[in-house]
């Protein structure tokens, strides 16, 4: 459904995505009267929960804040169905939202962005699209997610795979049916933990390929009463102030105590405590030191460790569950439904590949480096995504001097405030790299970037600048922060994704800021009032006087 024949090929902005951050700012661009072109692959709304369908696919962040909250009219008109909603609903208040808002009209759907290029001359963006079309547009503001662009694993062999292959974040609209299968899960990350027991629930035999043991923490997963709702949207006010004076912007509140100063008797019991609620307090909200102090992680850790000995009957398999190679934490924590327990069916079993790992895919299944073999009709690849940069990479984007975005981050990305690289004026990422957008809960981080990108693009109108670029110093300096700030933390000590170390030749940086969503609200508010300090403002009529 693409309507770009109807369309002005000269906008003050393009939007590349349609999914939580693209669809909130089309709409306060709308409302402050500029004039927009969004562009989105997909054919409809939704960005990572349009494409990631797989089975048992849910938010980790609860319902209740994990949505938007510019607009009191949608939250009162949605309700929500349970506590952690799985992605069929997601994606429909994400359509629910765009219907409300009337935003659908707007959006060329089934059109991908190929080439974006700054003309220096007109202070414009070139924007080039798979359909063939040029656009010309003051600003260029990319809101593709930071998990959108999946990781396809170069393993020897795939290509000569017979059964069916599948991938997590890119999977299919018709439902498959694993029954009578042989099927292999790579990937113990957030959605290989998802969806193994659904798919241990239909498959003759389950195999599951970890490389990583991970610290994986009950949901408590439950339907909502009409009281719960009530409950909460009488303490919305309260919740939402929590929420944004919170580092990870989830209403919680956070400890104040060290694990170390408490007696192991009163930590158990705090530890039982949290994890029979479930979800993402058991980590946040038991001690304050938990990812700074490594004496201190080895508390949860262990407490996790002795819940997966408990759970997994088969000591062998317990073993291989709970062979963690770095701290609890400092992979983005899962939580998971019945995952530890689905290790007891008799059509399951987990084999590690850390300590012998996958040496060939063949036409009927995988060989591993000792030669033992796995005869499979499916493979399924849980392995994430090139988080964070990949999209944003994939579009081609060139800034002044037509220097490339993939050269100038050939050692890592860059962005003052992760809002937006040097030598890329008038270019700004919804939650890019060096934002704190995931360390936290994403809708906050997302409105709170949409506004200020919108706040700046009205200051320009209202004072007669056309451009606008992060200068390269205070762009080095945020780098240089965000470095030493991760490096206060255990965060660094684990190959993760954080750290784009789940993509071969990925640099080795640190792609958030540390720091937390209140912490970095400030210091942009602040930028703002000191007339967007760290940005060249320039105008034409200013440029003209000096020529």
């Amino acid at each position: 459904m693409n309507h770009s024949h109807k369309r002005s090929t000269e906008v003050d902005a393009v939007i590349v995505g349609a999914g939580f951050s693209g669809l909130y700012m089309l709409h306060r661009l709308r409302e402050l009267g500029f004039t927009t072109r969004m562009f989105e692959a997909a054919d409809g709304v939704g960005g990572a929960w349009y494409w990631n369908r797989y089975p048992g696919a849910r938010c980790d962040s609860e319902s209740h804040y994990y949505c938007y909250s510019f607009s009191d009219e949608v939250r009162k008109e949605w309700k929500w169905s349970c506590r952690y909603p799985a992605q069929p609903e997601i994606l429909g208040y994400l359509n629910f939202v765009a219907d409300r808002l009337d935003l659908k009209k707007d959006i060329d759907f089934g059109t991908r962005v190929t080439a974006g290029t700054f003309d220096e001359d007109t202070h414009d963006w070139v924007v080039e699209t798979n359909g063939g079309e040029t656009v010309r547009a003051r600003f260029l503001i990319t809101a593709v997610g930071n998990t959108s662009a999946p990781s396809k694993p170069a393993i020897q062999g795939l290509d000569d795979f017979a059964g069916k292959i599948y991938y997590t974040a890119s999977w299919p609209h018709e439902k498959i049916d694993f029954s009578g299968q042989r099927v292999g899960l790579i990937g113990t990350g957030s959605s290989g933990i998802q969806c193994t027991p659904h798919l241990a629930a239909e498959a003759d035999r389950l195999t599951v390929f970890q490389r990583t043991a991970n610290y994986s923490v009950p949901a408590r997963n439950h339907l909502l009463t009409d009281a719960m709702r009530l409950e909460q949207e009488e303490k919305h006010q309260d919740l939402r102030r929590k929420t944004l004076a919170s580092p990870i912007g989830m209403p919680f509140d956070l400890p104040q105590l060290s694990a170390l100063e408490v007696s192991a008797e009163d930590r158990k019991r705090r530890y039982d405590e949290l994890w029979a609620g479930g979800g993402f307090r058991f980590m946040f909200t038991s001690f304050n030191d938990l990812t700074v102090d490594l004496k201190a992680n080895d508390t949860i850790a262990e407490y996790i460790g002795a819940k997966i000995r408990d759970t997994v009957r088969d000591p062998a398999t317990a073993e291989v569950l709970c062979d963690f190679n770095h701290p609890a934490g400092t992979k983005r924590p899962p939580i998971d439904t019945d995952y530890y327990e689905t290790f007891n069916r008799d059509n399951v079993n987990v084999v590690s590949i850390r300590t012998n790992p996958i040496r060939e895919i063949m036409a009927d299944g995988i060989i591993l480096q000792d030669n033992e073999r796995y005869e499979l009709d499916t493979i399924v690849f849980a392995t994430g995504f090139d988080a964070v940069t990949g999209s944003i990479l994939n579009m081609n984007l060139r800034g002044k001097g037509g220097e490339a975005l993939r050269d100038k981050w050939d050692r890592g990305p860059r962005a003052y405030l992760g809002l937006s690289p040097a030598g890329f004026p008038n270019m700004f990422m919804v939650t890019g790299p060096g934002s704190p957008s995931i360390l936290a809960n994403f809708p906050v981080c997302i409105e709170q970037h949409v506004d200020w990108i919108a706040e700046c693009m009205v200051h320009m109108r209202e004072n007669g600048i056309d451009e606008i670029e992060a200068l390269p110093e205070p762009e080095d300096a945020w780098a240089k922060m965000i470095a030493e700030e991760a490096n206060k933390t255990l965060l660094p000590l684990a190959n993760s994704w954080y750290m784009g170390a789940n993509i071969p030749g990925k640099p080795r940086v640190f792609l958030a800021y540390p720091s937390g969503v209140h912490a970095y609200t400030v210091i942009c508010d602040d930028v703002a009032k000191r007339g967007y300090e760290g940005f060249a403002l320039r105008s034409r009529k200013m440029a003209e006087a000096v020529s």
